[in-house]
């Protein structure tokens, strides 16, 4: 048996390791090749049963102390994977609770303990001015309360509800499998009396056996100021109700803020646009601006170009987290609005501006173009108009 890794160092631990030592070293091995985990993996199936044959010898104290004499010549030829025979050992401590999951649960895992019951979701759509601002609205669900007839028992009055036969009442089966490593059990819910450990012969009319009575009731929203679209509020204790004397679970109610004519949020901040005209934009002057808190007077600096953003502070979205004490800005767009429709009057007084900012179109050919390649007559001025009157005289 020269061929054989020392039991210590397959496990990886010292000859004076202590048995919860070994037993510690061996679920980690276990865990990391077991065959389960790499099918079709030859390396990992032979290290794993090195492994199982280490743990068989070293777990045992008479086949340990044994080990620690003879080495491995104290097994030699007793038949058994590598020559040591532990097919009748129990395993179940070791693989039930590191490989339950292969096989659809946990062997520790209880399910029959008091257990929350389903969370409920709704929606409620909210207007832009309430999602900054925060209100109070009033939803319509269906929840379900003890039925008042069996008291929430699912049994007809004057019977009661058996004992599942199946699982003895305490709401698991047991299911015992044969595995490469050995005999593995895992635990289930019940599928007869689905956990609950009782079976219902005669059901309550009232509620059909489910011990549940499912109605509509009214709920009352607090809506935080500064909640976002998507966002949700959790309500505790107004969900489905529990099991095994579990609490109810919550009520989770989504936001939909409704889309606002002309202003945009974007986190804390609000975007708009105003208009504002030549002269504004030219000579300053004030503008009304709205805003979710009113209009604000603003004033337009002169020489203000198109597409210039503004910032008004504190009229944004409160945070969450501050509970409307905290805000955002409101930040605005100004664009210049050209004017249309000109009469005759305001088409001459714009022409005169552009003669008087030096924008005028007299300069040569591009004014020739303007008017169909004819040099326009050159426009009379103040003085000259004042000339011709002394002439007349």
């Amino acid at each position: 048996m020269a061929d054989k890794r020392d039991y210590y160092e397959v496990l990886g631990v010292s000859k004076t390791a202590s048995d919860a030592d070994i037993k510690k070293a061996f679920r980690v091995l276990a865990k990391k090749y077991h065959p389960d985990m790499h099918p079709g993996d030859k390396e990992c199936e032979e290290k794993f049963k090195e492994a199982q044959e280490a743990y068989a010898v070293l777990s045992d104290p008479d086949k340990r102390k044994q080990y620690d004499q003879f080495g491995h010549a104290a097994f030699d030829g007793t038949g058994g994977a590598g020559g040591f025979d532990f097919s009748g050992m129990d395993m179940g401590d070791i693989f039930g609770d590191i490989f339950g999951d292969f096989f659809g649960g946990g062997s520790r895992r209880r399910n029959d303990g008091p257990m929350k019951g389903a969370n409920v979701r709704s929606s409620v759509r909210i207007t832009f001015e309430e999602a900054v601002f925060g209100c109070e609205k009033e939803i319509e669900v269906v929840l379900k309360d003890e039925c008042k007839t069996c008291h929430g028992t699912g049994a007809k009055p004057g019977t009661t509800p058996e004992t599942c036969s199946k699982c003895g009442g305490k709401g698991k089966v047991v299911y015992t499998q044969q595995s490469f490593f050995g005999t593995v059990q895992n635990v289930q819910t019940c599928p007869e009396c689905h956990g609950s450990g009782k079976i219902v012969r005669e059901k309550c009319s009232d509620c059909r056996g489910s011990g549940y009575i499912a109605s509509k009731k009214k709920i009352q929203v607090s809506i935080p100021a500064g909640i976002d679209n998507g966002q949700s509020i959790r309500i505790r204790d107004k969900g489905e109700p529990g099991t095994n004397g579990g609490p109810r679970g919550d009520l989770l109610v989504e936001v939909s803020v409704s889309r606002h004519p002309f202003l945009q949020r974007q986190d804390r901040d609000i975007y708009s646009t105003a208009e504002i005209s030549y002269a504004q934009a030219a000579l300053g002057g004030e503008i009304r601006i709205a805003t979710v808190d009113g209009d604000v007077i603003y004033e337009v600096k002169p020489g203000t170009k198109t597409h210039t953003t503004i910032r008004l502070k504190g009229k944004g979205v409160p945070t969450l987290q501050s509970k409307g004490t905290v805000r955002g800005d409101h930040m605005v767009t100004l664009i210049i609005k050209t004017p249309t429709n000109l009469n005759a009057e305001a088409k001459d007084l714009l022409r005169r501006f552009d003669e008087l900012t030096g924008n005028s179109l007299n300069k040569g050919g591009s004014e020739r173009a303007a008017h169909g390649g004819e040099k326009p007559k050159k426009r009379k001025g103040f003085m000259d108009k004042l000339k011709e009157s002394l002439d007349d005289i």
